[in-house]
Formats: C-alpha cells, sequence, structure tokens
C-alpha cells in the first residue's frame, strides 16, 4: 500500500465524513492505517437520485470491512456545544489531531428573491463558521501532532456565484479563512490547505435535473464527472510529506471546469 506508513495510526477526524465527498475522504485514509474518526449529523450515508444510489454501509463499516480502524461520532457542526463534545472525545481517547478534514456543508436551492435569511444563515453557519468554529477548539489537539495537517474543503463556486447567494459567499470564504489560519499557524509546524472540488457524483446533486446534467457535462474538458475519490487524493497529497512546504494554497479539482 503506498504511502501506508505515513498514514498509519495517524488521527483524522473528518466532518461530514458519512456521505459524499467525506465518505470518499474517510475511505482513502481508513485504506492508508490512519484511525479515521467520522463526525456527522447522521451515520448512514445519504443515498441520492443520482449518485450513491446503492451504499448500504455506513463509512466506519466500510473502512472497518476492509481493514481499518474507524468510528462514529454524532455531531451537528451548526452547534458549539456539540463541536466541543466532539473535541473532548478526541482529546480523551487520542491527546491529539494529526490531520483534520473540515468536509461539512450543505446547500440550499434558491435564489435570493427565494431563500429566507434564516436558510443564509444555516448554510454560512455549517459551511464557514464551523470550520472556524472546530479549528479553533481542537488547536490544541493538532499542536499535539508533530504532523498537523488541516484540509478545508471548499467549491470551485468559491470563484464565481451561482448555487444561491449563500453558498458561493460562503465557500469564498473557506479559501479567504484558509489563508488567515495559515499565516497564523505556520509557526507550529500546520499547514491549512484547501480543495475546491467541482461536479462530484454525491447526493448534494440531487437538486439538479438528468438535462442539466447532461449539460454540464458537455462543458468539461474532461468527459466525465468527478468521484469522491478524485478529492480523497488530493486530500491525501495535503496531508502527507510531500506537501509540507504548501500551506494556504488551494487545489481546484473540477475535470477543467474552471478553464473552460
Amino acid at each position: 500500500m503506498e504511502n501506508a506508513s505515513e498514514f498509519k495510526d495517524r488521527v483524522c477526524l473528518i466532518t461530514g465524513g458519512s456521505s459524499g465527498i467525506g465518505r470518499g475522504i474517510a475511505l482513502e485514509f481508513g485504506r492508508l492505517g490512519a484511525n479515521v474518526l467520522i463526525a456527522d449529523i447522521q451515520e448512514n450515508s445519504k443515498i441520492g437520485k443520482y449518485h450513491d444510489t446503492d451504499i448500504t454501509t455506513t463509512t466506519s463499516e466500510e473502512i472497518i470491512n476492509n481493514g481499518g480502524k474507524s468510528e462514529f461520532i454524532k455531531c451537528d457542526c451548526s452547534k458549539d456545544f456539540e463541536l466541543e463534545n466532539l473535541v473532548k472525545l478526541v482529546e480523551k481517547k487520542f491527546k491529539r489531531i494529526d490531520i483534520l478534514v473540515n468536509n461539512a456543508g450543505i446547500h440550499i436551492p434558491g435564489s435570493i428573491e427565494e431563500q429566507s435569511i434564516e436558510e443564509w444563515d444555516k448554510v454560512m453557519s455549517v459551511n464557514l463558521r464551523s470550520i472556524y468554529a472546530l479549528t479553533k477548539l481542537s488547536l490544541e489537539l493538532i499542536k499535539n501532532s508533530d504532523y498537523g495537517r488541516i484540509i478545508n474543503i471548499a467549491s470551485v463556486n468559491a470563484f464565481r456565484g451561482g448555487l444561491g447567494p449563500a453558498y458561493a459567499p460562503s465557500k469564498s470564504g473557506v479559501l479567504n479563512l484558509t489563508r488567515d489560519l495559515a499565516i497564523t499557524l505556520g509557526r507550529h509546524n500546520i499547514t491549512v490547505n484547501a480543495i475546491c472540488p467541482g461536479y462530484i457524483e454525491t447526493p448534494i446533486q440531487d437538486y439538479n435535473t438528468p438535462e442539466s446534467i447532461e449539460e454540464f457535462l458537455a462543458t468539461l474538458p474532461i468527459k466525465r464527472l468527478g468521484k469522491p475519490k478524485d478529492i480523497a487524493h488530493a486530500a491525501k497529497f495535503f496531508a502527507s510529506k510531500d506537501s509540507e512546504w504548501i500551506t494556504g494554497s488551494y487545489l481546484v479539482v473540477d475535470g477543467g471546469g474552471l478553464a473552460s
């Protein structure tokens, strides 16, 4: 297993790890021998209309079935007291966090004419505020690692509008938060980077229609949609020793969509 020894027994905490991109990242780190902690609002994987239609195992079950180590911790990342309890549980068992993947995110469809202020706040709370809150609460545990890595999941929509008035601003905020954290935490040998996925085959795409998916696919230079493993491979790079001098940066993983 390539790079297995590098990640063996590393403590990897992934928010939103039950489904979609988070599940893909978790499965990859589980395969590489890390202790994978799945923090999510529900343990069962979401089943989508177009993608992930036939998942029968939880993320932790899948990792354990393949010989890895994982456990699920129920956590609503929009609630500070649940984040505090999450960090306390990790501290009690492991005393450190080596790799923090801030992946939890939501999308509520609707324009400014349709989306309520409460819905805007909810998207911001999960997509941006929770990254700040969990990173702040986890900081001492990350400092306890000799290997601190923080990986934030943003989006190609960080560079453009679309998907409503909350989603794109929340994701552009993730990029600037990533840069600011990198400046502050570099002296602790902690790197902070972001990944900007394009269309990834996950249940978050349920708002689309088959026609809109086909139309979008036709615009991509690489003629396939993204898979969670594509983001997992980018996360593996940012978590590896190969990226030890990369911080405050981002990687677009979108099949060439932004280049078009």
